[in-house]
């Protein structure tokens, strides 16, 4: 902002310097041939007396006034400027305004406009400071501390139809992360409560099991039945143990992303064409073939910008996974339910991992080399399993085939 304002100021110190500079060479200009511009419209209007026409004035700038001699006495009158001249025999005196008068109006003429030029310069920088600079100036330290986690300080909110809408999304986006960081910390607190308590848990069975195995192995049990009710005890502790395992595992596999969805309904063309606007481009840069088959619109019931966020992802790994030559959008009714299917050309994956592909934390072997956390089709079938939808994948001829199911409004 203060460069802007630097700048700003020099700009109008040389724009003022350059009005003067004009001024100073229009007034010199003047004052050296001040003569030349009434002389020039006299000796046109006497054109036009020889010519038998009346005087034009409309058009003259100096010259204000034509007299024809008729023997009165203020003819001759010399407080104003004027030149007498003779055509065919008869006197005209031609009045003009005198050189500081003709310098004066000239300069009007041409600091008028300039002036109204800087004025606009002036309100066009000023609008722009003010509803693009300034706005945009508290806004340059906000990735920094949404960096740092410093997420309690909402924007002020404008009205700025430059940044008014930038400004909420930021505002939605820090109340975002600040509740996904509650969340998060409340997940890890419910964690760690759960395997402290299992661990607790589990010391019990152990130190049984531990106590029967000394025991055993220093030969206290004698007796054949009490070794059996030993080993049939030491079998139950075992089983304890595997049932705080599974507790722990199912706690593991729990919807730890806390996916949150607006249930509402929308035409699906909404999702299709943010689908079609951002992927036609840049496809099109990487000469794969995109094509989307035309389709009756409808409306659906689930969320539009999750919808969208699904669609996003499968054709993410449809350009990931693919070969590049070809995705494909189609769609397909079945009752009370839309199906849209992207599909990609180039499936390295096998049939035998197919069923794996939803599940959490799970890559397949074409992932090798490739980025990823193995969590965005388990995400998306999570949203659409809250949408009320379905999602589900298949394998044709070389190519890979993911069905989303909308339930229909």
């Amino acid at each position: 902002m203060r460069n802007f304002d630097k700048m700003f100021a020099a700009l109008v110190l040389i724009i003022i310097l350059l009005c003067i500079g004009i001024n100073a060479v229009i007034a010199t200009a003047v004052r050296n041939d001040g003569n030349r511009f009434y002389q020039v419209e006299i000796n046109r209007l006497c054109r036009q007396l020889e010519d038998g026409k009346s005087p034009d004035l409309s058009v003259c700038t100096y010259v204000t006034g034509v007299r024809k001699y008729n023997g009165s006495k203020d003819f001759f009158d010399s407080n104003s400027s004027y030149v007498i001249r003779e055509i065919d025999g008869t006197f005209y005196r031609f009045d003009y305004l005198p050189l500081r008068e003709n310098t004066l109006r000239l300069l009007l003429l041409i600091n008028i406009p300039l002036l109204m030029l800087l004025a606009l310069f002036l309100g066009v920088m000023f609008y722009l400071r003010r509803q693009l600079l300034k706005p945009f100036d508290k806004l340059v330290n906000v990735p920094y501390e949404l960096s740092k986690g410093i997420l309690t300080t909402p924007l002020e909110e404008n009205r700025s139809r430059f940044f008014g809408r930038f400004v909420w999304g930021i505002n939605m986006l820090r109340e975002t992360m600040e509740n996904q960081k509650q969340r998060e910390l409340s997940l890890q607190k419910e964690k760690q409560t759960l395997l402290l308590s299992i661990s607790h848990d589990i010391k019990t069975p152990l130190s049984a099991i531990k106590l029967y195995a000394s025991a055993l192995s220093r030969g206290l049990y004698q007796d054949p039945k009490k070794q059996l009710g030993v080993s049939l005890r030491i079998n139950e502790k075992v089983d304890e143990i595997e049932h705080f395992v599974s507790d722990l595992s199912l706690a593991a596999r729990k919807d730890f992303l806390q996916l949150e969805v607006n249930l509402s309904e929308f035409y699906l063309s909404e999702a299709i064409t943010s689908i079609a606007s951002h992927y036609s481009e840049t496809l099109a840069l990487n000469r794969t073939v995109f094509t989307i088959d035309p389709f009756t619109d409808c409306i659906v019931t689930g969320d539009v910008d999750r919808s969208i966020e699904v669609l996003q992802n499968i054709v993410e790994n449809a350009i990931k996974y693919g070969d590049g030559r070809e995705i494909h959008i189609g769609f397909s009714n079945e009752e009370n339910g839309r199906l849209v299917t992207v599909t990609n050309t180039g499936s390295t994956l096998s049939e035998s991992e197919l069923i794996h592909i939803f599940d959490s934390f799970w890559r397949g072997s074409n992932s090798a080399g490739k980025s990823g956390t193995g969590l965005g089709l388990y995400i998306c079938r999570q949203l659409m399993l809250k949408m009320g939808g379905e999602i589900f994948a298949q394998i044709k001829e070389n190519e890979m085939c993911v069905t989303l199911v909308f339930r229909m409004a």
